[in-house]
């Protein structure tokens, strides 16, 4: 990277924050991120499931879109996703995804039903595109606004409920995917209970101004602390969740992904809105008749990490690759590597011993259930 790629990557409001906490600071989709702070990766992830971490997520995309009428926005929302939009209800989100015309996945992103509005999270790396995308599609008849004055910060963790409670105590009675707008330390949140560990916990789109006095505050709490990009990896996977443009991609199926729990019942064949959205023939064609791969869960034998990459094989010596990793490390809750790729249909049943190739060996591993720790999700 040169000096001018580095002048250009942003910053978000919590910058200067990071630098005083002693977080190594990296790129990340165009911005300057911390991706560990002092206590180091592994035990930032021990924390984490055992108490509760702060994540600095401002630099994923905030959206706003509004209609004179709220049920317009959530009709024309659904010609992009494959997901039941008109059915949400108002203090609830939920996950989805954008497809394209082959029937891949463009970004992955929340929906949040905020009454006259709809809130959208959408990826930092391809939230240009997608902002974009929808103007495309959606405006004139809806507005579409990229909320650039707020910062988002995620508490995780089984603690979490029991500190944000102390900040107000209407949290603790929120469940899994609800979102409210709360006070939290002097400022307006939208505090959605939700996040990418797999752990308890929430998502709290703040101010701008207000977003370095909340961290702050957060953090002053024995059980809180500071997280970075190493350890938030980690955690996802050992939750069994897709990062973007590594396990999911634009020619990434939801079939193939084992993303179409996401596709609720009446946007599915025989729907009352089936279809309707980029690609759906070509989803429907798989669903109806499988597809080629299948993503699963991966145990590698031994100690040694199979990272993204790493090609699959069915036998230890000869033939071709029946799939490939695409995240891979150290589990520290596990005790162990864990991985996540896609393998031939045929091969994706779980046990099926494989063998990854490794500096030009093949080393055994294993088809695995995920996620490979429980979720701690408040249902």
């Amino acid at each position: 990277m040169s000096e001018d790629d580095e002048t250009a990557l942003k910053r978000t409001p919590l910058y200067d924050l990071h630098a005083s906490l002693g977080a190594k600071m990296v790129p990340f989709a165009g911005y300057e991120m911390p991706v560990q702070y002092p206590m180091g990766v592994l035990k930032e992830h021990q924390h984490t499931r055992a108490a509760a971490g702060l994540f600095d997520v401002s630099h994923m995309g905030q959206v706003v879109l509004r209609a004179r009428d709220p049920e317009a926005a959530k009709r024309a929302l659904e010609t992009l996703v494959p997901v039941d939009v008109l059915g949400l209800k108002e203090g609830r989100q939920r996950y989805a995804y954008f497809t394209n015309d082959h029937g891949g996945i463009d970004d992955d992103l929340m929906i949040a039903n905020r009454g006259d509005h709809l809130f959208l999270v959408v990826n930092a790396a391809c939230k240009e595109a997608d902002i974009a995308r929808l103007r495309a599609a959606l405006e004139p008849e809806v507005t579409v606004k990229e909320i650039t004055n707020r910062g988002l910060l995620a508490l995780q963790g089984p603690q979490a409920a029991a500190v944000l409670a102390e900040h107000h105590p209407e949290v603790a009675e929120m469940a899994f995917m609800d979102i409210r707008t709360l006070p939290i330390a002097g400022a307006e949140c939208w505090v959605s209970r939700s996040g990418y560990t797999g752990e308890d916990g929430f998502e709290i789109s703040v101010p701008e101004a207000a977003a370095a006095d909340l961290a702050r505050a957060l953090l002053a709490h024995e059980a809180v602390a500071p997280i970075g990009l190493g350890a938030r990896d980690s955690l996802r996977l050992e939750a069994g969740l897709c990062l973007y443009g590594h396990d999911i991609d634009t020619q990434t199926t939801p079939v193939a992904a084992g993303l179409t729990w996401a596709m609720q019942k009446v946007r599915r064949p025989g729907g009352a809105r089936a279809g309707g959205f980029p690609g759906w023939e070509a989803i429907f064609d798989e669903l109806a008749e499988s597809c080629a791969q299948k993503r699963v869960g991966l145990r590698p034998e031994g100690r040694a990490p199979m990272r993204e990459g790493v090609a699959l094989f069915a036998e230890e010596t000869g033939g071709e690759a029946v799939g490939r990793v695409t995240s891979g490390s150290f589990g520290p809750t596990v005790g162990g590597p864990v991985a996540m790729g896609y393998v031939s249909t045929a091969l994706a049943g779980e046990g099926t011993v494989l063998f990854g190739e490794v500096r030009g060996k093949r080393l055994p591993v294993r088809v695995a259930k995920m996620p490979f720790v429980p979720h701690g999700y408040k249902r």
